[in-house]
């Protein structure tokens, strides 16, 4: 991947999780939601969104539901925030990297300790 487009990536990241936490107001959408990564295609016209979710399944399918229907009014967010000739289609994908690590630390801490011999 270019440095450009990771900076890209980042920049889209950043201004996302701005626009979520301060224009979106949905209830269906809980306000634990973060933006965790963007991946853009290398015309810059399309990214996936990488969310997560704090609840249930259930609530996290009708968070990312909820902002894929949005995804038209938060392009028009983002339009005057990029230097972008065009803003990316968005499709938005539930992340559970969080999740995973969570767990794994709990799997971790739930080993036994060796002591070691002296």
């Amino acid at each position: 991947m270019s440095r450009r487009l990771e900076r890209i990536n980042e920049l889209l990241r950043q201004e996302l999780s701005q626009l979520l936490a301060r224009d979106l107001n949905d209830p269906r959408i809980p306000l634990l939601v973060t933006v965790t990564r963007v991946e853009t295609s290398v015309d810059l016209r399309y990214a996936q969104v990488y969310v997560s979710v704090m609840g249930d399944s259930e609530e996290q399918h009708t968070a990312v539901g909820t902002l894929q229907s949005a995804a038209g009014f938060i392009q028009r967010g983002l339009r005057p925030k990029l230097t972008l000739r065009f803003v990316p289609v968005l499709s938005f994908k539930l992340d559970h990297s969080l999740e995973e690590g969570a767990r794994m630390l709990r799997a971790i801490d739930d080993l036994p300790i060796a002591k070691e011999p002296g």
